[in-house]
């Protein structure tokens, strides 16, 4: 009986690892938020990465894209700064 209850917890933990989206939702700033940016990179290889950070009200943003085949931009990564200014009320 113990290892099929084992066995059941191990399904549904393999389960719930398989079931969600690893890409990320761009957010206001982030510069697919309405779409692709109407303007193509052109000259950067295919693959490259580059970097584009904002501030979003209350922190630093720190976003990664990737160039695609088609030119296109695909958000990667994410990290959030805190507000430095914050820290000095």
């Amino acid at each position: 009986m113990d290892r099929q209850i084992i066995a059941v917890l191990g399904l549904v933990a393999l389960a719930s690892c398989t079931t969600g989206s690893t890409e990320l939702e761009p957010i206001p700033g982030s510069l697919t938020y309405n779409g692709q940016p109407s303007t193509r990179l052109t000259k950067s290889p295919i693959g490259s990465t580059f970097s584009h950070d904002f501030y979003d009200g209350s922190r630093q943003v720190l976003e990664t894209y990737v160039i695609q085949p088609d030119r296109s931009v695909k958000l990667v990564r994410r990290e959030y700064q805190p507000d430095l200014l914050s820290f000095n009320d």
